[in-house]
């Protein structure tokens, strides 16, 4: 574990803002298509504190993966309930990914220059690298499509009736799934903030960040 204070508090706001915006998505974009069960209870705001787990937050920092608190939604108050879910779910990921394309391409067209600043730009630098990697990495772990995550509700509504029911009873064992994800291989590095080297699961940050940030950067971080 790394408890390197300075580092931490490096990326306290990186990880406080990407989970926040995250949670504020779905929230959002479920009140847009026409449930207000978030927005009653307070969700549809950037206020972390509405959104954030304490005991997710912290393993986020110290941990193999972290959440927020999940964002209650009706889905029978949906416009178009099949589309809608979909919309709902994918909102965080997209967030996410969007956050961490544009932190991937400041480091890429500026990255240079920012470390040209005295005392600031190295801490300017690291948060836009811890925001590449938290956000890509949300916004690919959210994907999977293992019940509660994001990746499940959207799989659930493209399939045909019978499969989307045998597929939502997965549910019950979802967090048994997600944990063997992470306990799969010792050496699998699952962490959002702390690969060290390419691993099955860094291959798609990898790629987003060679795609976005550049190969210079991802080389320098991966080893690649």
């Amino acid at each position: 574990m790394d408890f390197d204070i300075p580092d931490l508090l490096i990326r306290a706001p990186v990880v406080l803002f990407s989970l926040t915006i995250h949670e504020f998505m779905h929230a959002w974009t479920a009140w847009k298509c026409g449930d207000d069960t978030a927005l009653r209870q307070g969700r549809v705001t950037l206020n972390p504190v509405r959104h954030l787990d304490l005991f997710g937050t912290v393993m986020l920092f110290i941990g193999p993966i972290g959440w927020a608190k999940p964002v209650p939604v009706n889905p029978r108050n949906y416009e178009n309930p099949k589309r809608d879910e979909i919309l709902v779910s994918g909102a965080g990921v997209a967030a996410n990914m969007a956050l961490g394309i544009v932190c991937a391409l400041v480091l890429r067209l500026f990255g240079g220059d920012i470390l040209a600043i005295e005392q600031a730009g190295k801490v300017i630098f690291v948060m836009l690298m811890y925001g590449c990697l938290l956000n890509f990495g949300l916004a690919v772990f959210n994907l999977l499509p293992v019940p509660p995550l994001d990746g499940s509700h959207i799989l659930e509504q493209l399939l045909p009736g019978e499969l989307a029911q045998r597929f939502s009873q997965l549910g019950r064992m979802g967090m048994f799934l997600l944990l063997g994800l992470v306990l799969l291989d010792r050496n699998v590095h699952f962490s959002f903030l702390g690969y060290s080297h390419v691993s099955p699961m860094s291959v798609p940050l990898v790629f987003l960040m060679q795609v976005f940030a550049g190969p210079h950067i991802t080389g320098a971080l991966f080893g690649t």
